[in-house]
């Protein structure tokens, strides 16, 4: 990378950890670390929602998908629009004004309140292993961006420098700094990705005609996905937008119901169709690019030969001149930290309050809370560091991330909300084998993995083990609320 674009770049890097230790001065208790005193305007809400959903994994996965599907892969993010506009109609109306007459700070406490502590808590233990492998799934994406844009830069050099920036910078800020910086993250990527990574590279590969003769036809088509493909990535995505804690925390962090809806349309849009072809779009470049051969001189001479996620960052770095590589590495750095910041802060929020204040009785008046808080991101920072050594592809962790967190907690939660019957007993083994089923179908499945297992089956017609675990989440959790329900009523 040239001098100039390498000091725009260390520029971005030095803004975001200034702003972090901003706030790190500035926040004066867990209410404020964790949800921003209750007061946020529903404009840098909803870019923070945004930019904390699509981020830098989906950014770089996207570009992934572009490299070997096409447009096609915008449907992927269709997903996200269909979740915000549903959890604006379905969710923020039960949630919102609950919140704030409870004080809840985390997704778990809505457990607590319509089941019990027990409940809450196993919610916790879950979330905060889903938000470790989102985290790590940012890490990886900031990694192998680091490593195609730079010189001489190992994947692995790379993971250790993203994983120390993103642990330090939300570990010092809290969710303040959090939301705040992802509004000016979340402009920067969309502003580089219209005004200059669109534009440079469309007219680098040739144009139109160019594209058509590169690629074939079908990477052009929207119809390029198969029904279990888009029905994978519905059951495996949109439901996440009941159960985050990332968004939970968002929408106690507004200032009303009113902006808090506004937030989640105001995403949901920027998701599709804004980001979702803008994404693909570049990644359909680079493999115009690659089957062109304008990264021979990187060593690919095809696109064969390269990763799908390799194939954006070195496109940028191929077509982009001195100035403009920095302000796009810049921005797409930004996607990144947007995601990972967030994630972190959910995950430490998830340990913090629903699992070591519950375990060990925290007296709140002789200890503070947020020096707690900012440890324990430090801890769970570095284990997803651990995790994304682990894995080789960004979009694998998060899809992971997403199945057993949503196999395990979004059939309770639906339940709590919209039925009277539902039980603390049917919530606590639903979560358990929901979570376990797809967590085991997983492993066992003859997905790619980054270990092999001795013994590999496929899934029947193609579908996700989500499918299956939160079907037989729903069938427990009806079942054992049902029979616990009518025991109740005849020893009554």
């Amino acid at each position: 990378m040239n001098p100039i674009d390498l000091a725009v770049f260390i520029l971005y890097f030095l803004i975001i950890l200034g702003i972090g230790a901003y706030f790190y001065f500035k926040n004066e208790g867990t209410d404020e670390y964790y949800i921003g005193g209750r007061n946020m305007g529903y404009s840098h809400v909803g870019l923070s929602v945004v930019a904390t959903d699509v981020g830098g994994g989906f950014s770089i996965g996207l570009g992934g998908l572009g490299f070997v599907m096409g447009i096609s892969g915008s449907w992927m993010l269709f997903t996200g629009f269909l979740g915000a506009w549903l959890a604006a109609v379905f969710l923020i109306p039960k949630v919102k004004n609950l919140s704030t007459a409870e004080g809840f700070f985390t997704m778990p406490e809505v457990f607590n309140h319509f089941f019990n502590a027990r409940v809450a808590f196993l919610a916790g233990v879950i979330s905060a292993i889903g938000y470790v492998g989102f985290t790590s799934s940012q890490m990886l994406a900031g990694a192998r961006l680091a490593s195609s844009s730079f010189d001489g830069m190992s994947l692995d050099m790379a993971l250790y420098i993203m994983a120390a920036i993103i642990v330090i910078y939300t570990g010092m800020g809290g969710i303040k700094a959090v939301i705040y910086t992802d509004t000016f993250q979340w402009i920067l990527l969309l502003g580089g990705l219209i005004f200059i990574g669109i534009p440079v590279s469309y007219f680098a590969v040739g144009g139109m005609d160019a594209i058509r003769e590169t690629v074939s036809p079908e990477m052009l088509s929207l119809s390029n996905i198969s029904w279990q493909q888009f029905l994978n990535w519905g059951i495996t995505i949109l439901p996440i937008w009941f159960v985050g804690m990332t968004l939970y925390q968002r929408i106690y962090a507004t200032r009303s119901e009113a902006d808090a809806k506004k937030a989640w349309y105001l995403a949901g849009l920027l998701e599709w169709p804004v980001m979702a072809f803008m994404g693909v779009s570049l990644g359909l470049f680079a493999k115009v690019a690659a089957d062109q051969g304008m990264f021979a001189y990187l060593g690919y001479e095809m696109a064969a030969d390269m990763h799908e996620e390799q194939g954006l960052p070195m496109l940028l770095r191929t077509v982009l001149p001195v100035g403009l590589m920095g302000l796009m590495m810049s921005a797409y750095f930004s996607a990144i930290m947007s995601t990972a910041d967030s994630c972190l802060m959910a995950a430490s929020g998830n340990m913090t309050t629903d699992i070591i204040e519950k375990l060990f009785k925290i007296d709140t008046n002789k200890i503070s809370m947020i020096r707690v808080s900012q440890i324990v991101t430090l801890g769970l920072g570095f284990l997803a560091f651990l995790l994304a050594a682990v894995f080789d592809t960004v979009l694998q962790i998060m899809l992971y991330s997403y199945a057993f967190m949503i196999s395990a907690l979004l059939v309770p939660i639906i339940g709590g909300l919209y039925w009277q019957k539902s039980t603390s007993r049917g919530a606590w083994w639903s979560m358990l084998i929901g979570g376990g089923l797809t967590l085991g179908l997983t492993l066992f499945s003859d997905q790619e993995l980054p270990f092999e297992m001795p013994v590999q089956f496929s899934m029947p017609l193609g579908l996700d083990p989500i499918i299956f675990g939160i079907t037989a989440s729903a069938l427990t959790f009806v079942t054992i609320s049902l029979a616990a329900g009518k025991q109740k009523n005849q020893i009554t």
